[in-house]
């Protein structure tokens, strides 16, 4: 892979990671567009772990306050002191559990599609109708913007429904961001804590793919070159912007107007392969 090919790919990783465009989509068109068909584990580990540090750095605060009601919780636990009343109480604590619980059902159904990532990440034509979807999730939503009844509470249910949307999200063309944004939203969820709560899950997601892989870019054989360095640089200040680009629109409720741009990419995706 040259220097240039790397740096793009880096810049496609960090913008589409959170703009509701799917990530993997595009970086496997953008590995297809380049030619690029040996295996290049090491590199995507690489400008994933970059966009996971774009996250820890945007809710660096959320994290850190969530670690302290953690250890807090379990002090008191190991001195047998009551605990029952800020699992309630602690609204830090109560967010955690729940980024705990909505992980379980994405990590069964990521291990599951893993046994088919051959096919899943070999395919334009599923790219292709995957964005379409994608698409229309995306304008659904605008619904969803200013319904009443909107709550910045949710339940166990809830988490466990984005969890599912974020799991299946593993499949190109679906976006992760805009999946779990959505389906907050269309369970009852104001968008500011549709999203604050989206990308905070995403850090157990994306930390706990990179770790299964780890074993096999081992195998492969571990080997970082400059042209993974610059790529995670890109993918990590890209990934900021975008991710502040993302948030804006959904406090804004402009979040839908991603729509047009994954039906246009999927369509001519899918074009391609006709014509």
């Amino acid at each position: 892979m040259e220097l240039y090919q790397g740096i793009i790919l880096g810049i496609i990783q960090g913008l589409t990671e959170f703009l509701p465009v799917s990530s993997s989509g595009h970086l496997v068109l953008g590995q297809i567009f380049f030619g690029i068909t040996q295996s290049q584990l090491t590199f995507d580990i690489s400008v994933h772990m970059g966009t996971l540090l774009a996250v820890l750095v945007i809710y660096s605060s959320d994290i850190v306050a969530m670690i302290a009601s953690i250890f807090g919780f379990f002090s008191k636990a190991v001195s047998f002191k009551p605990v029952s009343h800020l699992v309630k109480e602690d609204k830090n604590l109560h967010l955690a559990g729940l980024i705990i619980i909505g992980s379980v059902p994405t990590a069964i159904i990521g291990l599951f599609l893993k046994q088919f990532e051959h096919v899943l990440f070999t395919s334009e034509v599923l790219v292709g109708f995957m964005l379409l979807l994608t698409g229309t999730i995306l304008w659904v939503s605008r619904n969803y913007y200013f319904s009443e009844n909107k709550t910045s509470g949710f339940s166990i249910k809830n988490a466990v429904f984005i969890g599912v949307s974020q799991g299946l999200a593993v499949i190109p063309g679906i976006s992760r961001s805009g999946t779990t944004i959505a389906v907050g939203m269309f369970l009852g969820l104001d968008r500011h804590t549709a999203a604050k709560f989206s990308f905070l899950l995403s850090i157990p997601a994306i930390l706990g793919a990179q770790v299964l892989s780890i074993k096999d870019m081992i195998n492969s054989g571990l080997f970082i070159n400059p042209v993974t360095i610059y790529a995670t640089i890109a993918s990590f200040i890209t990934g900021l912007i975008a991710l502040k680009i993302l948030l804006t629109l959904v406090h804004s409720g402009r979040f839908h107007l991603f729509a047009p741009y994954c039906w246009l990419a999927g369509s001519l995706v899918l074009l391609s392969k006709i014509v």
